[in-house]
């Protein structure tokens, strides 16, 4: 399985409460452990998810975050030309924020299986399997 996330999932994995937290790492270690698993996200994840660290200063968690990043099974996807003419795409259709489109966009281009989100607008997107959190 090839699972998308986008940065609040990854938040989520993180820094979210009991519940939310074990569903969004649950589902992350099922698309790791299943054959061929790997997890895709957007170098724009990295910007969402360390700013509020690297502002608090708060060094644990950027260590957290970090890890996260460098884990074996994840790669993490430039945001090329094509990226973003399908995230041009996906905002005037569907009318999503840039962030959003710039995920879903990741995500169709890199041939994704499912979308993994805490965000239900990404579900009016109908060219992937977005499943929300």
């Amino acid at each position: 399985m090839r699972l998308y996330l986008d940065a609040s999932t990854i938040v989520y994995s993180i820094e979210g409460i009991t519940p939310v937290r074990d569903a969004a790492i649950a589902r992350i270690d099922e698309a790791e452990g299943s054959s061929g698993g790997i997890i895709l996200t957007s170098r724009l994840s990295c910007l969402e998810c360390r700013v509020k660290p690297l502002r608090d200063r708060n060094t644990e968690l950027l260590s957290y975050y970090d890890r996260f990043f460098t884990r074996a099974s994840l790669r993490v996807i430039e945001i090329g030309p094509a990226i973003i003419d399908c995230a041009t795409e996906l905002r005037a259709r569907y009318g999503l924020k840039t962030p959003d489109a710039i995920h879903a966009a990741t995500a169709i281009v890199e041939g994704a299986d499912m979308l993994f989100t805490g965000d239900r607008d990404l579900l009016r997107c109908a060219e992937l399997k977005v499943q929300v959190l």
